[in-house]
């Protein structure tokens, strides 16, 4: 009699045979991991700045595409990981709703997948949560070319460890992501966005008392010399907080600021000069560098010139830096190195579900 193991194992290869987008790619990663060829995911290809450039042969995951089920009432929805989010998150809006946690849209071709995989979420974020909190299940391929199923499409689910939520931020060197099933959330009835003409410390004051406060903020961002807070939800509770907050105005035109927010397509944002995002505590003092500071203080988006570094202010900081952009020859990780435990850690996962190594190989960090 088969285990359970083997029984669950042919009904992912029954599942497989049915889909040949999904077959083709399984077959493609279970060659590669018997010659030890490396893999390099790539589906819209808008997030390739993040990360370590991924050496091997494309595995195209933009063929496996497509809403599979979608219950408004329940607020659940089933995506391919090649689904453009544009068109997921229109067909929400039709509904009245939206993906709770922002991702950002880097082009109209970005995926589903790949917001997953990069685990970025946007202005929304510290309010409602990140990416992760909004996965209830995931389809992933691991290094083997195997389909393995984690979590599922209600709400509580307690089956086994929460091995959806490890693979969101993974930059698919765990498993190749091929559909996920997601929380949804209204649509807010009502949104404005309050505006202060605040210096860098009143910014930095009114961010810190507004987040200790009850009111419905769904977003705040400081860019030197402005501070916006987005509201949102009923119209009374709107209305009540543009009353009692006081702003210098209210930002009439602030939807076009928070979509290329998210979509990292600001202006400032463009520059030459090398890009990095620092994730700190939200006390931390602003810097003179900081063009951006979103997330209510805990996100610095920084520019300077090739050769400067903030890995090591971000650390004393209890926080970490990212450099996104520049220094394209630097021989330092994009991340920063891991401590030794970390990294031990970090190599005894990647061996569990890719024990060849051949799932964006380095992508994250050297040898990872």
């Amino acid at each position: 009699m088969p285990t359970t193991s083997e029984r669950r194992r042919a009904g992912a290869a029954a599942g497989l045979a049915t889909e040949p987008a999904l077959a083709a790619l399984a077959t493609q990663v279970g060659a590669a991991a018997a010659a030890g060829t490396p893999l390099r995911i790539v589906g819209a290809n808008s997030r390739q700045a993040y990360g370590r450039v991924a050496p091997g042969i494309p595995l195209d995951v933009g063929t496996v595409c497509g809403i599979d089920a979608y219950a408004p009432t329940e607020l659940v929805v089933t995506a391919r990981a090649g689904t453009p989010l544009v068109e997921l998150e229109a067909a929400l809006a039709a509904h009245g709703q939206t993906l709770g946690f922002e991702p950002p849209r880097i082009s109209q071709q970005s995926t589903l997948g790949g917001a997953l995989a990069c685990g970025w979420s946007g202005p929304r974020r510290p309010f409602s949560g990140a990416a992760r909190d909004f996965v209830l299940g995931l389809e992933v391929l691991d290094g083997q070319g195997r389909l393995l199923r984690f979590g599922g499409e209600v709400m509580k689910n307690v089956a086994g460890f929460d091995v959806s939520r490890l693979m969101v931020g993974a930059l698919g060197t765990l498993g190749v992501i091929v559909r996920a099933s997601l929380r949804v959330v209204p649509r807010p009835t009502l949104e404005r966005t309050l505006a202060w003409a605040d210096s860098p410390d009143a910014a930095q004051a009114r961010m810190l008392d507004l987040a200790r406060a009850p009111w419905p903020v769904s977003g705040m961002a400081y860019v030197p010399g402005r501070l916006r807070v987005r509201v949102s939800g009923s119209a009374a509770a709107v209305e009540h907080a543009c009353r009692r907050l006081e702003p210098d105005g209210v930002d009439d035109d602030a939807d076009a600021f928070w979509q290329q927010l998210r979509d990292l397509s600001l202006p400032v944002l463009q520059s030459e000069e090398c890009l990095w995002r620092l994730h700190v505590p939200p006390s931390t003092p602003f810097s003179p560098r900081d063009v951006i500071v979103d997330w209510g203080g805990a996100l610095r988006w920084r520019l300077a010139p090739n050769g400067v570094d903030f890995f090591a202010e971000a650390r004393a900081a209890r926080g970490r830096a990212l450099r996104l952009r520049g220094d394209a020859n630097s021989a330092s990780a994009w991340y920063g190195e891991p401590p030794a435990a970390e990294r031990n850690l970090l190599e005894r996962v990647k061996r569990v579900f890719d024990p060849a190594g051949v799932l964006n190989r380095g992508r994250g960090y050297a040898g990872l």
